[in-house]
């Protein structure tokens, strides 16, 4: 199939040949008939894109500060590789979708093959969208009006904040699609209503819905038209549909309200707000958040958890429904706002339009009729020419999930490691695509299964979301394949009693032991390696102590919640619990583990100090801390023993103390170790070399890694302390 996406690096348009979505959980898959460009939105994405760096640097401050940080920390070559890579991803494009139901995935009620929906889609024809952020199209509403759906709801959900009733009087300042759906559900709300803008075909269409309307060009004051327009007693409330940088709407909207009007900005402007303006007024100002309650809610939208009715009574969806009530009793009429119609091929001339600042207003996108309804046009797997012959002996690898670690790490270590890329897999298909295009792959597909079960592939490379881990590596095992998964193995003891379970079973079936290996790349730098080669001639008990400066995630992020992530310590101080492990190359015997106290918005676990020792004595004590400040390294691992230290900063530069004939080692570059890592799994899974990381000790990890997750914060001994737990 196809889909519009936009390059972040250039700005240029591209319709991009990707493998179909299959439905997942919870979604409906939907055969794109028609979709709406967004003037507004979709022109700053396309200027954003074409700005040099220097403007798009200038225009997002917040950013530049980021990146100077992570160079401090992490170095200015392995910064610049993170923008470069961020810069090469596509952006997709698009919002407002209309099309037929050919998939139901599973866990959905409510909608059924066949059925007209309504969704917030890309530009793509096939989408797959969350159950909740679709909804059924009344009656015989045309697909390209019901299209307008979307950009319906932002309208309706500013209106909702301004708690119009009959009779009071709205200016609604700036006169694109927004402002004219906003102008229309005002008047069939019982409102007056004053339009404002600087075009004066705009301000026509805005006429004939039956709002007065004022030009700009000719009229300089436009306070004076809101209270000419109140009877100059000050208007009620002003929506704010304009895209601008300027504070100046926000400003004048302030002075033509009455005393305790409101004001609710729905488009983009700037925000230097004036005290007075509001506080002799005690006017309310508030930001309106795009459709309605549940946007940006990961429980609503990707889990399909409904808020209830009588508490939430215009949820996202419920606005959807709204706007498609409207359309249906003739109350909303968008089809005097479609100004421009492209058939999909003429992608390139739609944008051209939006990028040129001329007067389009609703450009409808027209899609191809699928050859059999209800069934997908094209296949889940995309076939692409190999640029190279695979050599004799060269490892083929596939890859479930191209994320942004995978394609950016990864997939360039495995390939330059020697492997033969034979097939990659994502939900979506876009990162699988892209990631084959640019690194050789034969095939990209969204269905994992036919990867995992492929005869044309000797090992499997996991890098999903981590709840998959499990089941994925399983799966891989059962399918006869040598298994790469990136941390961590699984985010429960079941998960590991599967993998287990599936491991015992290609042993059975195939008489030899697969190489199944973790992700832990941190023992494989070369920082790393020699720290095991100065302490290989230590026989004194170690003391490793490694700090983790990790940076605060928002709570709602996909990598703190339990079911999914399994939270920091499994997601990612495992890495450190295997590097400290490795260092001191003796069993694990015991653990504690400590969490600090609540405060803020930070998780505990983001917060810990873990205490490992060893068989042979000694002792490891990992801080992982998310409420540091970027500046300090991120990562910092030292060890003292013998009466020597060594201290590694952000994996550049390894100094010691005590070592004869060693005192420093750096790089310009940060290499944590993943160029080696794959390097050592691919020897392994070719039998040129010992499985890199003996099974047992990833078992050992694994498993005191879940338990620390695991253990309860508030259990102590008499003493006050956490019990120090025996493996």
């Amino acid at each position: 199939m196809r889909q519009v996406f936009q390059s972040l690096k250039s700005g240029d348009i591209q319709l991009i040949d990707i493998p179909t979505p299959s439905p997942r959980d919870g979604q409906l898959l939907i055969q794109t008939r028609c979709t709406v460009v967004s003037v507004g939105t979709e022109r700053m994405l396309v200027e954003f894109g074409k700005a040099s760096y220097l403007k798009k640097a200038q225009q997002q401050p917040e950013k530049v500060k980021q990146v100077l940080d992570k160079i401090k920390a992490d170095g200015l070559l392995t910064t610049m590789d993170s923008v470069k890579r961020k810069l090469e991803e596509p952006m997709a494009l698009g919002y407002c979708n209309a099309g037929v139901v050919i998939g139901v995935g599973a866990g959905v009620t409510g909608f059924s093959v066949g059925d007209r929906v309504v969704n917030n889609g890309r530009h793509a024809e096939v989408v797959s969208v969350p159950a909740n952020l679709c909804a059924r199209i009344p009656g015989e509403i045309p697909d390209e009006e019901a299209a307008f759906t979307v950009l319906g709801s932002i309208a309706m959900q500013g209106i909702r904040l301004i708690k119009p009733t009959l009779g009071e009087s709205v200016v609604v300042m700036g006169l694109g699609l927004l402002g004219q759906i906003a102008v229309q559900l005002l008047r069939a709300n019982g409102c007056k209503v004053l339009g404002l803008d600087f075009d004066p075909a705009k301000l026509e269409l805005a006429r004939a819905a039956g709002a007065e309307v004022v030009n700009l060009q000719d009229c300089p004051d436009p306070v004076q038209a809101g209270m000419a327009f109140s009877r100059g007693r000050g208007v009620d409330a002003v929506l704010v549909t304009a895209s601008t940088s300027s504070s100046d709407p926000i400003h004048h909207a302030a002075q033509m309200c009455r005393k305790r009007g409101r004001i609710v900005l729905v488009g983009v402007t700037g925000l230097e707000l004036s005290r007075s303006d509001f506080y002799e007024k005690e006017l309310t100002f508030q930001v309106s958040c795009s459709y309605g309650p549940g946007r940006y809610d990961s429980a609503y939208e990707e889990k399909g958890t409904d808020y209830p009715f009588g508490f939430v009574r215009w949820t996202e969806q419920r606005n959807f429904e709204a706007v498609l009530d409207m359309m249906h009793a003739g109350r909303l009429d968008v089809r005097r706002l479609i100004t421009n119609r492209f058939e999909l091929d003429e992608v390139n001339s739609a944008y051209e339009l939006v990028s040129g600042g001329g007067s389009a207003l609703g450009i409808v996108l027209n899609y191809p009729a699928p050859k059999h309804e209800g069934v997908p046009a094209w296949a889940s797997a995309l076939r692409l020419p190999i640029a190279h012959e695979r050599k004799e002996g060269q490892l083929r690898v596939g890859f479930v999930g191209a994320g942004a670690y995978a394609s950016g790490i990864l997939i360039p270590a495995f390939r330059d490691a020697g492997a033969f890329l034979q097939s990659v897999a994502s939900g979506g298909g876009l990162s699988a695509a892209m990631a084959a295009r640019k690194n050789g792959f034969a095939e990209a597909t969204t269905d994992a299964s036919t990867v995992t079960g492929s005869a044309a592939v000797d090992a499997i490379v996991i890098a999903t979301r981590h709840d998959s881990h499990a089941q994925w590596t399983a799966s891989a095992l059962r399918g006869g394949k040598h298994v790469f998964v990136e941390k961590p193995l699984a985010l429960d003891m079941e998960g590991l009693r599967q993998i287990e379970e599936a491991r015992d079973a290609y042993i059975a079936a195939s008489g030899r032991e697969p190489v199944v290996m973790v992700g832990f790349n941190r023992r494989f730098s070369p920082f790393v390696q020699k720290m095991g080669q100065l302490l290989k001639g230590v026989s004194e008990p170690k003391a490793v102590i490694i700090t983790i400066n990790a940076g605060a995630l928002p709570s709602d992020h996909w990598t703190q919640d339990p079911a999914i992530g399994g939270g920091r310590i499994i997601g990612e101080a495992c890495h450190f619990i295997d590097l400290a492990r490795c260092l001191v190359g003796a069993p694990i015997v015991s653990w504690q583990v400590e969490k600090l106290g609540l405060g803020g918005d930070l998780s505990p676990s983001d917060r810990v100090t873990m205490t490992l020792k060893f068989a042979d004595g000694s002792l490891g004590s990992i801080h992982y801390l998310a409420n540091g400040n970027r500046g300090f390294p991120k990562e910092r691992v030292e060890v003292f023993t013998a009466g020597r230290v060594l201290q590694l900063d952000n994996f550049r530069v390894l100094k010691g103390w005590g070592w004869k004939g060693f005192d420093k080692l750096s790089k310009w570059r940060q290499d944590k170790g993943q160029a080696g890592c794959a390097a050592a799994f691919i020897s392994a899974a070719k039998g040129e070399s010992p499985t890199p990381i003996n099974w047992e000790e990833v078992l050992e990890v694994s498993r005191i890694t879940i338990a620390i997750a695991k253990w309860p914060a508030t259990l102590r001994t008499p003493h006050g302390c956490q019990l120090l737990l025996p493996i």
